[in-house]
């Protein structure tokens, strides 16, 4: 053998010997920090973990129903512990307390040692820190506030410490009022996030404008901005990096010399490339990578053995700077570059990832438990107030159980309406349960508050308070009792706004010869209306549903009186039989009128509304006081559901997709029915055998009631039907309209156009 053969394969054997090891151990180097000058690749461990999609929160949590998925948070966690001691530059950031808090609560003192040491050092980290990771499209801000207080408590109690990062990473389009008052607000200095309209994100990509300055108050300027990072991706890594156990696409770093399939060479070049792309569509010499995807790292060691050995290759390769990080580290980065940032200032509603695939359809999926969550949200307020009130018990019934249910309902799979039927029904059984033991609290606090004598002092109270959860269908077992001679229904109602306030009372009742009085003994206004067929039916279906039992009776009124109410305060009513043989109650008996002109006007007070007695539908609203005059038609229509075509897309609980159809009118002539009464008006209209609407107007209100009960739709024609409800009036308004931002803001908007990009409109309706 020559010389030079020799050299050759020396140099051969010792290139090898750098990039590889001959099957004994290796110590890989995973404490490179930040390197000026270099394009440096944050690497960011997480998991993310649905409160409830698929399966249950609990089957997410201890890993049963594998069927459906396979999937176990406990797993991770305990995974991830174990494997963050094993080497102390490794990192973890997580998001959802409601599971943490579960797996918290059973680890022995010295897990729960380790693991302060953990977070202390910045090894593990959490991010958002609230009880789920919220919606933030059908949410109410302040469900927002009291689901992300909820875990904050948890984390400062137990750890002393508070987020920095927002972590929304799965919600289907990102709101104003997240940015800046769960963001900007809440102290975090970043929020980072997955879903932006595919349209948004390609021009994004081009001008390098994926993060920005995000401005969401114009009210408050530059106070509520913050850096927002939206991914060039979804929250998964780049291809071909994505280490769970048994994924169909693992390509391990094989960097053992004695094995075959050696492949260190290849997965650098792999990893630069993948980097240099990404970087191609970043400002500044950072970017992330989120290194994770849904219920990862069960078996954590599978994840950190390969980020290791790519942090050791790509670092000694020297053409970019692999690391661990964290958000937090992130965005350290990000500010010190002292970059200029573009400036958003709306939201990044409604938000579509292709063509045909806007995601409106949540947006009213599953109303029932929306109107359910929104209506404990009030209750959950009120009834801390009282708790608070009559002093809290250390044992005992409490508020806890309904805010841990309010705060998993606030989930992105949850309120939206997108989880499944048998995961659906989990939410709302624990909504019910809190909402049970809260009424526990609500009833003792407002009976012990009511009956006090003494400021501060809460005596023993001598009123059984009772409420009643089905009133929206009319049951109420202690209202419907006959009231005995002599004695008194007891109605308290109490006011957790900060101002005074008045407002109406529905109750049902079988006795028309009734009397209202207020605490100071004075006769007030009251008015009977008749229950109305629709309601007594869906009375009887959902009471024996709901109670296993048919109701005995149907209430034959409602009685309705006006109550006032001081801040923070409560009023007492008393329901009796009008007193001495032969006299009437004072509640008035409601008319039904029967429409003999062209127009039928209702309207006790100055707000009036008149509709066509040959179509039965509304035609004008006009207000007395203000003299706003407007002609308005309403309808019900229904667009038909795609099922997909070339594009196989199809409508559903996430997706709004119209077939393509114009909408068909569900009924263009509509019984109607007109009850006159001294405190509300009533106008009934029967749409069709599925959709029935009663509007209200109240002699003291500005603004008019609607309730609607629709369905069941019938889908035996095989079309499935999205229905709507059109209101076309002749206001000018050069496609410029309003919507709320969770209920806090208004967000100007113009149809088919988008300030940040040039709207291309596929779906004119849905998007």
């Amino acid at each position: 053998m020559s010389v030079l053969s020799v050299l050759a394969l020396f140099c051969v054997w010792v290139l090898l010997c750098t990039h590889g090891a001959f099957g004994g151990y290796v110590k890989y180097n995973t404490g490179s920090g930040i390197v000026d000058g270099k394009l440096n690749v944050h690497l960011v461990p997480h998991s993310h973990d649905d409160v409830g999609w698929l399966k249950t929160i609990d089957q997410y949590y201890v890993g049963s129903n594998n069927s459906i998925q396979g999937a176990c948070v406990e797993n991770v966690l305990d995974s991830v512990v174990v494997s963050l001691r094993r080497d102390p530059n490794r990192k973890f950031i997580f998001a959802e307390m409601a599971f943490f808090q579960r797996w918290w609560e059973t680890q022995s003192v010295e897990i729960q040692e380790e693991v302060k040491k953990l977070i202390d050092v910045g090894q593990l980290e959490f991010v958002n820190g609230g009880w789920c990771m919220h919606d933030e499209a059908t949410t109410h801000y302040v469900d927002m506030i009291d689901q992300t207080t909820l875990g904050h408590r948890a984390i400062k109690k137990q750890f002393n410490t508070t987020p920095r990062a927002g972590w929304q990473i799965d919600p289907f389009g990102h709101s104003a009022v997240q940015a800046y008052l769960l963001g900007a607000e809440l102290g975090f200095d970043s929020v980072h996030f997955a879903r932006v309209d595919y349209q948004d994100r390609a021009k994004r990509k081009v001008d390098k404008s994926l993060e920005v300055v995000w401005r969401g108050s114009k009210t408050f300027g530059s106070f509520s901005q913050i850096f927002s990072n939206a991914f060039p991706r979804h929250y998964s890594p780049p291809d071909g990096f994505h280490f769970e156990v048994f994924d169909e696409d693992f390509v391990p770093v094989q960097d053992n010399l004695l094995l075959f399939d050696y492949n260190v060479e290849q997965r650098v070049n792999d990893f630069i490339n993948a980097a240099i792309t990404q970087a191609n569509v970043t400002r500044t010499n950072h970017i992330m990578w989120t290194m994770g995807d849904d219920f990862q790292y069960q078996y954590a060691e599978s994840w950190f053995k390969q980020m290791e050995k790519l942090i050791h290759y790509v670092n000694k390769d020297g053409r970019v700077n692999a690391l661990y990080s964290t958000p937090s580290i992130y965005t350290d980065a990000k500010n010190m570059a002292n970059e200029t940032w573009p400036l958003k200032t709306d939201d990044y509603f409604p938000y579509a990832d292709s063509t045909n695939a806007y995601w409106t359809g949540f947006f009213t999926s599953r109303p029932a438990l929306k109107r359910y969550i929104r209506m404990l949200s009030g209750y959950y307020l009120a009834v801390r107030q009282l708790e608070f009130m009559a002093g809290r018990r250390s044992a005992g019934p409490n508020t806890y159980s309904l805010g841990d249910a309010l705060g998993i309902a606030q989930h992105h799979d949850a309120v939206t309406g997108t989880a499944k039927q048998h995961t659906t029904d989990d939410y709302a059984k624990r909504l019910t349960i809190g909402a049970s033991e809260a009424e526990t609290v609500a009833n003792s606090a407002l009976a012990c508050i009511a009956n006090s004598t003494s400021k501060g002092q809460c005596v023993t109270p001598f009123l059984t308070l009772s409420q009643c959860q089905l009133l929206n269908i009319s049951y109420c077992p202690p209202t419907e009792e006959d009231i005995p001679e002599g004695k008194s229904l007891v109605v308290v109602a109490y006011n957790p706004l900060g101002w005074n306030r008045t407002d109406i009372i529905r109750i049902p009742v079988n006795d028309g010869n009734l009397v209202v009085k207020d605490s100071m003994g004075s006769t007030i206004e009251a008015q009977y209306v008749e229950l109305d067929n629709v309601t007594s039916n869906l009375r009887n279906f959902y009471t024996k549903a709901y109670l296993g039992i048919s109701p005995k009776q149907v209430p034959k009124y409602w009685i309705v009186f006006q109550v006032s109410l001081p801040p923070l305060g409560w009023n007492t009513y008393f329901v009796s039989k009008a007193a001495g043989k032969g006299k009437s109650g004072s509640a008035s008996i409601s008319t039904v009128d029967l429409a003999q002109n062209e127009t039928v006007e209702i309207g006790p007070g100055n707000l009036k509304m008149s509709f066509s007695s040959a179509s039965g539908q509304l035609n004008r609203m006009f207000n007395s006081k203000t003299g706003v005059d407007i002609p308005v038609q309403q309808s019900y229509l229904w667009y038909g559901s795609s099922g997909g075509d070339t594009d196989p897309q199809a409508s559903g609980a996430y997706i709004f997709r119209p077939n393509g159809s114009p909408p068909t009118v569900i009924s263009r002539s509509v019984p109607l029915k007109v009850v006159r009464g001294t405190i509300v008006d009533e106008v009934h209209q029967q749409f069709n055998s599925w959709v029935y609407q009663v509007i209200r107007l109240y002699k003291d209100k500005e603004h008019a009631e609607v309730e609607y009960t629709i369905g069941p739709i019938p889908t035996e024609d095989g079309v499935g039907k999205e229905v709507i409800t059109r209101m076309t009036a002749n206001m000018v308004t050069d496609k410029v309209f309003y919507t709320d931002s969770n209920g806090r803001d208004f967000l100007k908007r113009v149809r088919d156009f988008r300030e940040d990009w040039p709207l291309q409109v596929h779906q004119p309706v849905a998007g």
